[in-house]
């Protein structure tokens, strides 16, 4: 389709732009070699899969709303064989089986499953005539998002799974769900977690029922919401044993890093040193120890925000934390400004998968959140990552301009 460009929010497309050319400066900063004065070529693979990721956005803009809503559960079903097919045929890496390989490319079903469960809620939320609290409603929602998370899970891959469901739960409070009773949906997770002590779960389960009382949401589905409050912290213990190894390592190097500083917890603790000894300032550009001398993990994916710091510093950080604060600005604004009820769904839920890994990944770095394997949007080292940020941000684009929808 023809559209005007005068029309597309260029303040939200320069703030991911100057995120892309920040995220390929500092991918060649963490494999540089001081030694040999060169670095390996990821950044120059980054910079590639930045063309490619233009060009996505460029296609993204000239489609048409309508499309994308006719195409919407079409999408969802082929996600949902893709994710099947890679259980069974996929490469695997490190234990994991998330991508297929196809010679020198390779890419992971998952991510066109949150492309898939974004367009798929957005349209659901803004045909159905059911009241936001309906059951119906809420189990159809709730079911559409927690397939694709399981088979996620089974890969396995946390972190894609949790932005699966975070997105499920922005696009109930978008939709017109209070956050009371989404507070109430969310307990029995609260209650997983509070009962591995039987104290903290007891004080936790009566502050929920003095919560339930003074919100009355009904009878039934308040006993409803204390019986599977109670059958979540009885199955603590069970859900804790099938985890896996390398996920019960990562929520105890979480609670205590110091437990394992040579393997477990040495990638959280390389990374608060690197964060740390950046001070004010930095140590320039290229100069950072913890990056250069190698001593931190995955510094060009996961932890490229640690390299960041490293080099450039508290300013710095603040910085790139101010262009992503921008990036939200822009796109909440249009969110909040479609007429139509499906391009602002789109808009809201693109916006929610950039800001949950966001969220994740600097809170991963800093030692707040568990290391999720989430990367940091347009700045970690990823085409397929790459690519889907842009794709997303070329859907907030054309929500806004294509106002006739």
């Amino acid at each position: 389709m023809r559209i005007d460009y005068r029309n597309i929010d260029w303040h939200l497309v320069g703030s991911a732009l100057a995120l892309s050319f920040i995220g390929v400066a500092m991918i060649y900063s963490a494999q540089f070699d001081a030694s040999t004065g060169a670095s390996l070529n990821y950044y120059i693979r980054q910079s590639l899969w930045l063309i490619v990721a233009l060009a996505a956005f460029a296609v993204v803009i000239r489609i048409s709303l309508r499309t994308i809503d006719v195409a919407s559960y079409v999408l969802y079903l082929v996600s949902f064989l893709l994710l099947v097919l890679v259980l069974m045929i996929g490469s695997s890496r490190m234990g994991a089986s998330r991508w297929f390989d196809l010679g020198p490319f390779s890419f992971s079903p998952s991510d066109i499953a949150k492309l898939a469960l974004l367009v798929s809620l957005s349209r659901f939320f803004a045909y159905t005539r059911l009241p936001p609290q309906s059951k119906r409603r809420l189990s159809f929602s709730a079911v559409l998002a927690i397939i694709p998370a399981i088979l996620i899970m089974k890969q396995p891959d946390l972190g894609t799974s949790l932005v699966l469901i975070a997105l499920l739960f922005s696009l109930w409070f978008w939709s017109g769900l209070s956050p009371l009773y989404i507070i109430l949906i969310i307990s029995p997770l609260i209650s997983l977690i509070a009962a591995f002590h039987w104290v903290p779960w007891v004080i936790y389960l009566i502050l929920l029922i003095i919560y339930i009382l003074l919100l009355r949401p009904g009878f039934v589905f308040g006993v409803f919401t204390m019986v599977v409050n109670l059958a979540f912290g009885v199955f603590t213990p069970f859900v804790w044993n099938h985890l896996a190894d390398y996920q019960k390592l990562r929520v105890l190097t979480f609670l205590d890093p110091g437990r394992d500083p040579q393997r477990a917890g040495y990638q959280i603790i390389q990374s608060k040193i690197a964060i740390g000894s950046g001070g004010l300032l930095g140590k320039g550009y290229l100069g950072g120890s913890q990056s250069q001398l190698k001593f931190l993990p995955e510094r060009h994916t996961d932890f490229v925000f640690s390299v960041l710091g490293e080099e450039l510093g508290l300013w710095g950080t603040l910085l790139v934390v101010g262009i992503f604060a921008y990036l939200f600005y822009r796109g909440m604004r249009i969110a909040a400004r479609c007429r139509s009820k499906f391009a602002s769904n789109l808009a809201w839920g693109a916006l929610t998968i950039l800001f949950f890994q966001f969220f994740v990944n600097i809170g991963m770095t800093i030692g707040l959140m568990p290391v999720t394997g989430l990367p940091l949007p347009f700045v970690s080292y990823g085409g397929t990552s790459l690519l889907l940020s842009w794709v997303l941000i070329g859907l907030i684009a054309m929500a806004e301009y294509q106002t006739d929808y």
